[in-house]
């Protein structure tokens, strides 16, 4: 049923004219100081994944692994770049900031499909590591470039048409007069809060979604990870047994950290909506996160240390010329 105040949706320049108010964190106290905090933090992951990224695209010789973490790394600048501006914007203004219907919108789908895509890529890298423990044999000539290329392509392209969907289906409801999203960004359950109806319609394509994207990768990666350790319960050697695992080690700590966060944010109903523990969840998720991913993988994968390595030593010969 819809609500009291409703707006019409049958006007288009309406839609394009219409703004949400982002009210952040407003109500916090010391926001100077997590704005420093919080900027420290956006530079630092810019920088390690910038720097991961440069390490493997000069890299002349790229397994599917590292072709993978590469746009891991390019979808986490960008995952970035949409969302900890606005962050950072709102722990320094008092009373909000305003965004546009349209932009609200383009925020909306460039973080559901980045974050998407990221999903589709962690269950590509699973099925990356099930092939070199599972088929050691045939892996290079399973994992060939052409079909890191293909999935690479499937993973953007797919999570890009459902954030689409996505996005169109949540700003196609009428919204009631308050356009105050209680958020710092324009996130799914946030602007679905001021949808004006009272039923569970608006939220089935967030579910749709959260099966497409959430759901379907996360058993994809369950069932490689199945098959990765029964294939390890048949390595007699406890050193070989260790090393095979350890391969595993960095993305399963990604993948726990990433399905954690978006599993507790939009796999719930409506009535469960709190918007105060959502924002600081949220920026976790979106400013933390990102942080620790070119961490682990630094720490943890043996190439990407070598390749970050060699172009450190390049660049400290080409200084010395």
């Amino acid at each position: 049923m819809p609500c009291e105040g409703c707006m019409g949706r049958d006007n288009v320049s309406t839609d394009a004219t219409m703004e949400f108010l982002l009210l952040g964190f407003s109500e916090l106290r010391l926001r100077v100081l997590l704005f420093l905090i919080f900027l420290i933090v956006h530079l630092i992951t810019l920088a390690g994944n910038m720097m991961i990224f440069m390490a493997v695209v000069t890299e002349p010789s790229r397994p599917p692994m590292l072709f993978f973490l590469c746009q891991l790394s390019a979808i986490e600048l960008c995952y970035t770049l949409v969302i900890a501006p606005k962050a950072l914007r709102s722990l320094i203004v008092v009373d909000g900031s305003t965004i546009s219907f349209l932009g609200c919108a383009a925020q909306m789908h460039l973080f559901v499909a980045l974050g998407g895509a990221e999903c589709f890529l962690l269950a590509a890298m699973s099925y990356d590591r099930y092939v070199a423990i599972c088929q050691p044999l045939r892996y290079a000539a399973v994992m060939s470039e052409g079909l890191c290329l293909r999935l690479a392509l499937v993973c953007g392209l797919g999570a890009f048409m459902v954030a689409l969907g996505l996005t169109a289906a949540v700003f196609r409801l009428p919204f009631c007069q308050s356009h105050r999203i209680n958020h710092f960004f324009c996130d799914v359950p946030a602007v679905l809060h001021l949808a004006c109806t009272q039923s569970y319609t608006p939220e089935l394509p967030l579910l749709a979604a959260c099966v497409l994207l959430l759901l379907l990768p996360f058993l994809l990666i369950l069932a490689s990870y199945v098959c990765i350790a029964v294939a390890l319960l048949h390595i007699t050697s406890s050193v070989g047994r260790g090393k095979a695992f350890s391969t595993c080690m960095s993305h399963l700590a990604i993948t726990l950290l990433h399905y954690g966060c978006a599993t507790f944010i939009y796999i719930r109903p409506k009535s469960s909506y709190s918007p105060a523990r959502d924002k600081v969840v949220s920026l976790v998720y979106t400013n933390v996160t990102p942080l620790m991913y070119p961490l682990i993988y630094s720490l943890r994968n043996k190439e990407i240390r070598g390749i970050l390595r060699k172009m450190l030593r390049r660049k400290k010969i080409a200084q010395v010329n």
